[in-house]
């Protein structure tokens, strides 16, 4: 018994690093969120954004930014907005960690995939934020200083 409490100890202090992460991640996301809640010209810059990037995204996705994103510019800007928000307010508390980041994932794909840069280039960002949320959806790191350590317990979709 003791062996066991000395190591899951151990392992969260080891693990103290990925809840910083959580943490920066989220703040992040939730400061960009907020900036974009705030700016009422977000959803034309957004527009403007896509149409400058046509040329270097992949086919299937500038048809799909044509077709679908474009003609329904306020939703897509609303989801983005709020989903910015909403992702880094889960990180921040650490609660549905797993499936934040599992959004935030999708998120900065998509971000990627307007952009249309290579996966090695300097500049781009997206690709390490694509890192950074699939390694806080392979841990468990909203129980690590997180909401989902205390609720994993009466909810099990939270491990």
């Amino acid at each position: 018994m003791v062996d066991r409490i000395r190591s899951s100890r151990q392992a969260r202090i080891n693990l103290w690093p990925i809840a910083a992460l959580r943490v920066y991640a989220g703040v992040f996301f939730t400061f960009n969120g907020f900036r974009k809640v705030t700016n009422d010209k977000f959803t034309d810059g957004m527009v403007g954004f896509l149409n400058s990037r046509a040329d270097s995204s992949p086919e299937f996705y500038r048809s799909f930014v044509e077709s679908v994103v474009i003609p329904n510019k306020a939703l897509f800007a609303s989801m983005v907005t709020f989903g910015e928000l909403f992702i880094g307010l889960a990180l921040i508390l650490g609660l549905a960690t797993r499936y934040a980041a599992v959004a935030g994932a999708l998120m900065v794909t998509n971000f990627w995939l307007a952009k249309g840069q290579g996966a090695l280039d300097g500049t781009n960002h997206d690709a390490v934020w694509l890192v950074i949320f699939l390694v806080l959806a392979l841990v468990p790191a909203g129980r690590i200083a997180g909401l989902d350590d205390g609720l994993s317990d009466k909810f099990r979709f939270l491990r």
